[in-house]
């Protein structure tokens, strides 16, 4: 990534560090020599007042002063040297004694009555030419009149190496000198500064890497949310944060968990809620549609026979003919049309209830070998009309499931529809066909068969094959979507089958189970009772 978060974090931590160290580098090489000399300052003087302190107590030619005087000489890194008043050698600690005795005699001759010294005045006195060129005289720190004493610092012009010298006299009278060399302590304070550039460029490397890798490690757990984020962007919400620490970046992964399963279920609500309404939607525009369609097909179907009415009506009126006999012919066709009109709307009424649900389904066990039989009976003088010969031969029980005064329907129009379409041998033939538990109810009749690119279009209302033989027999092209109406209503299939000789059309229901006795289990129950 362009803008990592890892990358920023690292370049901060590690900026800040090579700032620290680089900040460090310059303090330690700026100010650390000074900080040194001060020490410097501190340590002589410390040394000159144990010195003035053993003089006090009588202690400075013992044994054991002379250890402790070794011991800080070797502690400091100091050259101390104590004359009596005769200048004969008490005591000399880290250095060379005749070294030590001309250095301090050429202080006591050139420096002690300098009067540029006064106050602690800074000083560039050149003394060369007067110490025979052995010191310089740099500048003055330190003065005091009782016990005198001076601390300056000189420059050796025999070595060319600066030092700190304090001489003066002890309180009781001795003479004493003592010397650190500035050297030493520049080249620790350069020592240091690189020791210290050397170790802030390893540290800045090593806690680089170490950065790096703790930056990794706190990075990741964001990228994986990143990446969740993206995959729930996508409306993916099967990803989830597997992290097991306790931190802040845990609880965030937690809530977007729990932001996935909300919005995981919201969305779930909204799709089943924008699914239902398409369905109603898609409902009322199949109702919409439903009701242009029957307004256009009533509008068709009722226009030729009301306008066969309003016709002979006007003939009667206008006494076209006076004889009864036409007279009678013209009351007959305005009746006939009538009926045509009043059965058709009853149809319409009939299938209208039982598409929209309103039509209330009676579920009830009924045989329905008596059912076709009895139809076939009440219908003898259609068949006698029409010239049909009706074979069933079925004789014994059978019962089903379903809705008794439908499942009439549903034979009515199979039968009428047959009668309607008999041809050839003009036989109509009505089978029952078990099979699992369903029974098959079929009606052939020998005919023309359908035109495939018609078997589709039957179950459409005011759909009509042959339109002019429709009209021939009053069909109004309602009655196989009535079919369709009812078998839907309890669940059931339907359809139609050509054959070369004729047309079969077929619907199933539900059989009653029986024993194994070939009794249904009501009359089981029954015969328990």
């Amino acid at each position: 990534m362009r803008y990592s978060i890892r990358k920023q974090f690292a370049c901060i931590f590690i900026g800040l560090m090579a700032g620290t160290m680089l900040l460090c580098w310059f303090v330690n090489s700026t100010f650390l020599e000074r900080f040194y000399f001060m020490n410097k300052q501190r340590v002589v003087m410390e040394a000159y007042d144990q010195l003035n302190e053993a003089a006090q107590s009588g202690s400075i030619s013992t044994d054991d002063f002379n250890v402790h005087l070794q011991q800080i000489s070797a502690t400091y890194n100091i050259s101390i040297l104590i004359l009596d008043e005769d200048s004969e050698t008490i005591r000399v600690s880290g250095g060379d004694p005749s070294m030590l005795r001309g250095d301090l005699w050429s202080h006591i001759i050139f420096d002690s009555y300098d009067p540029a010294a006064e106050g602690l005045a800074e000083e560039q006195q050149q003394s060369a030419s007067q110490n025979g060129g052995v010191l310089r005289t740099s500048r003055v720190l330190a003065r005091n009149e009782s016990p005198f004493y001076l601390m300056q610092v000189v420059t050796s012009l025999r070595v060319n190496v600066d030092y700190l010298d304090m001489w003066g006299f002890l309180e009781n009278g001795n003479l004493f000198f003592i010397r650190t060399a500035l050297e030493s302590m520049r080249d620790s304070t350069d020592i240091s500064s690189r020791f210290l550039a050397y170790v802030g460029i390893l540290a800045t490397l090593v806690c680089g890497v170490v950065i790096w890798l703790v930056s990794k490690k706190i990075t990741d757990p964001i990228l994986e949310l990143a990446h969740i984020s993206e995959r729930m962007a996508h409306l993916d919400f099967d990803a989830r944060y597997q992290g097991k620490s306790f931190n802040e970046i845990a609880v965030l992964g937690n809530h977007m968990n729990e932001l996935a399963d909300t919005l995981e279920s919201t969305i779930s609500e909204l799709k089943t809620a924008n699914n239902e309404l398409q369905k109603d939607i898609e409902k009322k525009n199949q109702i919409d549609e439903m009701r242009k369609e029957f307004l256009a097909n009533v509008s068709h179907e009722l226009k030729t026979p009301i306008a066969l009415i309003q016709g002979y009506a006007e003939g009667l009126k206008e006494e076209i003919n006076d004889d009864a006999e036409s007279r009678e012919f013209y009351c007959d066709v305005i009746m006939d049309e009538s009926a045509k009109m009043n059965n058709m709307v009853k149809k319409l009424l009939t299938l209208n209830e039982l598409e929209f649900g309103n039509a209330v389904v009676t579920m009830e066990r009924f045989d329905i070998v008596a059912l076709i039989r009895n139809y076939i009976q009440s219908a003898d003088i259609l068949v006698k009309q029409n010239e049909a010969k009706v074979n069933f031969n079925e004789t014994e029980p059978v019962y089903v499931w379903g809705d008794e005064f439908k499942a009439e329907e549903v034979v009515m129009n199979y039968f009428s529809n047959a009668l309607n379409h008999l041809d050839g041998d003009r036989v109509v033939d009505i089978r029952l066909k078990k099979q699992d538990k369903l029974v098959r109810v079929s009606v052939f009749n020998t005919g023309i068969p359908i035109p495939e690119e018609s078997l589709p279009h039957l179950w459409e209302k005011f759909y009509k094959v042959d339109k002019a033989r429709t009209r021939e027999y009053g069909g109004s092209g309602v009655g196989l979507s009535i079919v369709k109406a009812i078998q839907d209503s309890i669940h059931q299939k339907y359809g139609v089958i050509n054959y070369e000789n004729g047309v079969e059309f077929w619907f199933e229901m539900e059989l009653v189970e029986e024993d194994t006795d070939g009794k249904t289990a009501e009359e089981v129950r029954e015969g328990q009772a």
